[in-house]
């Protein structure tokens, strides 16, 4: 090899490697913050294989029979950035005292929680299932994945608050993205000071350690620099990084919410060792339920019996229930 061709081969590898992390970063940060339509097939298979997939359906049916007959009241309050953001609204008998603010995941809706919403309405709870930034009849370009939202779930604390009165008894249950929301609000100091519980089910510790988790299981590549470049696509777009914010940071500042941390043995998506890191983190009252056999989001329907029984005597604790 020539003096000469060595160092264009050595630029032409360096260059091509920086195009594709350019390339890659680009795509992670399309596939991820900006807004998504319809719910991927690849993370539909991170729930369950097909054969779980119908018996879950099966449990649903009620389920779905229960929310057609529903006539919830569709809200609509202003983030702190401007956007309008939207929830529905389930009233439940009696002066309205307990709401519980239901958080969905990913590519998900306000609907999309009806197991959750059915569950706590039959808990005496007033229902307020909001559609998340980016989602459903939410505005928003960009995804928050709970750096935004825990913000956004303080206004909507705010509302409640405002509606029903200072006294009353708010609890957040959050699944996935929704999780890590409900777990990263404990971080706002007014929103804590609001909360009476916590139920995250299968949250992940922040965007960047979620998706560097992702890359590194789906694709073989490590996080550095793709990461590092998306980031810093989404500071200047979406006006957050990834790498900003933990669930960590947001439980050591909480000594008085109680959490219960649910999640699922068989999470491909968000890995177990997640769930231990957020309880570990945790200072205040606490308790884990790790449900044998249950994909990423799917605890509630691989034993609904022991996933309601765990909930209800958890709050009960608390005179919630």
């Amino acid at each position: 090899m020539s003096s000469k061709k060595g160092p264009l081969i050595a630029a032409g590898v360096v260059g091509a490697g920086v195009a594709a992390s350019l390339f890659g970063a680009g795509l992670m940060f399309s596939k991820t913050v900006l807004r998504p339509g319809e719910t991927d097939p690849d993370i539909i298979d991170e729930f369950a294989d097909r054969e779980k997939m119908e018996e879950y359906m099966k449990k649903m049916e009620p389920v779905g029979e229960w929310m057609v007959k529903q006539e919830p009241e569709h809200v609509n309050i202003t983030a702190r950035d401007g956007i309008r953001l939207h929830g529905l609204f389930f009233p439940n008998d009696g002066e309205t005292k307990k709401l519980a603010i239901i958080l969905h995941g990913f590519t998900s809706k306000a609907e999309d929680g009806s197991v959750h919403i059915k569950t706590f309405h039959e808990m005496g709870f007033a229902v307020l299932a909001v559609d998340m930034r980016a989602h459903g009849e939410s505005e928003g370009k960009y995804v928050g994945f709970g750096i935004l939202d825990r913000f956004d779930t303080l206004e909507w604390i705010r509302y409640g608050r405002k509606r029903f009165g200072e006294d009353l008894k708010v609890v957040l249950h959050g699944v996935s993205m929704g999780a890590t929301t409900a777990l990263m609000t404990l971080g706002v100091p007014e929103a804590r000071e609001a909360i009476s519980a916590v139920v995250a089910d299968c949250a992940f510790t922040s965007p960047d350690a979620i998706f560097s988790h992702v890359m590194k299981k789906d694709y073989h590549l490590p996080s550095f620099p793709v990461m590092n470049l998306s980031n810093l696509l989404s500071k200047f777009t979406a006006g957050y990084s990834g790498d900003e914010y933990s669930t960590l940071e947001a439980l050591a500042d909480n000594d008085t919410v109680p959490v219960l941390f649910i999640h699922g043995s068989e999470d491909k998506f968000v890995p177990v060792w997640m769930a231990e890191q957020n309880y570990e983190a945790c200072h205040s009252e606490k308790e884990k339920l790790i449900m044998e056999g249950a994909g990423h989001g799917s605890s509630a329907f691989e034993d609904p019996e022991l996933y309601c029984k765990t909930e209800r005597d958890f709050l009960s604790r608390f005179d919630l229930v």
